[in-house]
């Protein structure tokens, strides 16, 4: 082993004990990231925000998502996965603390740069939990009968469906409680998790190693880069629609402008975007089955990425279709949302094939870096679509925002459709 490599637990006695805390800690921030995300949407919508002011909320969440992605897999490699995951956990505490400060009586321009930074911090938060969480999946994971697959795809599917009960959380929060004292609540929660994370957390985890360099963050693998490329595109295919337009959309078409009728379109569209996420997470959770993966090789599996991102680019261009062809009425909304829900099927397998592919691609010595690069690469995507989101949807609506969403899908094919080519 060199000095640059970081040692791999072994898995027992203590492996599952070790995945289902990080699991469990992995849990615990999806839900305050999901309740934040909704509980920032609507209630700077409610506030008169316009589209793009919206997705400006969270451009820095995903600026800092790339920078802490990139460098994440270094830091992991060089301090230990407990002491990002940690790490994780308490930013996202502070950036709670820190919202909670908030003054109605702010200016739109201050509003906008103080949650920008908050968000931002956030954003950092979030991915060093998640690529601790991930890359403990490639170290932990059974060997053989597609171990690998099922444990990634369970971690992935599961904290997807604790989002999406993040996301009506917060829709639920804001309308009974309201802005702070939501977000009083859940730092205090959080802060609970944490301590318990660092009690029960058992020994095995790589510690890291002084001699890891940063330059080592950046692949030279083929397939780790092309899946990357293939992933950035994927996400911004779903955050084009996702971050802005259908909310702000839905809530133009259920409310009626009034309190009572603000609240009721709160909860409708809280219920929708958790109702989506946690399917999304269920069949992300079923894909080996789904895919048949258990006796599937690697460039098996590789071959159904790039088939379901094929189907993944008709569904955005059916429904712009149906937006162009019908005027906003109940049934162009039940198209929407069957739609969507048809989008998050497959999209949802896709993300568990790459998120299976680049553990598959990577090392054990590599995995960190790998995995950082890779989510710096999703993190990205996010940037992407949520820019594109409120511009495309402030310019010409709910059309152009799904169309584009059909574009990032097949730039995605064309990125898939080059793994394991020369």
């Amino acid at each position: 082993m060199t000095d640059t490599q970081i040692k791999t637990p072994d898995p027992k006695p203590d492996g599952l004990a070790a995945y289902v805390t990080v699991t469990a800690a992995y849990w615990a921030f999806m839900l305050t990231d999901g309740a934040l995300r909704m509980l920032v949407l609507l209630h700077f919508n409610g506030l008169g925000f316009s589209p793009i002011q919206l997705a400006y909320l969270f451009l820095l969440y995903e600026v800092m998502g790339i920078v802490t992605n990139l460098s994440a897999g270094w830091i992991a490699a060089r301090f230990g996965l407990t002491s990002t995951l940690y790490a994780g956990l308490t930013i996202q505490i502070l950036a709670l603390i820190a919202l909670a400060q908030l003054d109605p009586a702010w200016g739109i321009a201050a509003s906008v740069i103080f949650v920008m930074c908050v968000q931002g911090a956030s954003g950092v938060a979030k991915d060093l939990s998640k690529m601790s969480s991930k890359s403990a999946v490639k170290l932990l994971a059974p060997k053989d009968d597609g171990g690998l697959f099922r444990w990634v795809a369970l971690l992935t599917g599961s904290k997807n469906a604790v989002k999406g009960c993040g996301f009506f959380l917060g829709a639920a929060l804001l309308a009974i409680w309201g802005f702070q004292a939501s977000v009083w609540g859940m730092a205090i929660i959080l802060v609970v998790i944490l301590v318990g994370v660092v009690i029960f957390m058992p020994t095995g985890l790589p510690q890291g190693s002084k001699a890891a360099k940063f330059s080592q963050v950046f692949s030279k693998d083929k397939n780790v880069n092309r899946l990357s490329l293939a992933r950035m595109f994927l996400f911004g295919a779903r955050d084009v629609w996702f971050v802005v337009g259908i909310p702000v959309y839905f809530n133009a078409v259920l409310s009626d402008g009034t309190a009572e009728g603000r609240r009721e379109a709160f909860f409708i569209i809280g219920i929708f975007m958790a109702v989506w996420i946690i399917l999304y997470g269920a069949v992300q959770a079923n894909a080996p089955r789904i895919l048949k993966a258990a006796t599937a090789t690697t460039d098996e599996i590789t071959a159904k990425a790039i088939n379901w991102v094929g189907y993944l680019t008709l569904v955005p261009l059916v429904l712009t279709g149906a937006v162009l062809m019908l005027d906003t009425s109940l049934t162009l909304t039940s198209i929407l949302i069957i739609g969507l829900l048809v989008f998050g099927f497959i999209f949802a397998v896709n993300s568990a094939v790459h998120s299976y592919l680049i553990l598959a691609f990577t090392s054990d010595e590599r995995v960190t870096m790998d995995v950082g690069f890779y989510y710096m690469s999703n993190a990205a995507g996010r940037l992407i679509g949520t820019l594109l989101s409120g511009v495309s949807y402030q310019v010409g609506g709910l059309p152009l925002c799904l169309s584009t969403a059909a574009v990032m899908a097949g730039l995605s094919w064309l990125a898939a459709r080059r793994l394991q080519k020369d």
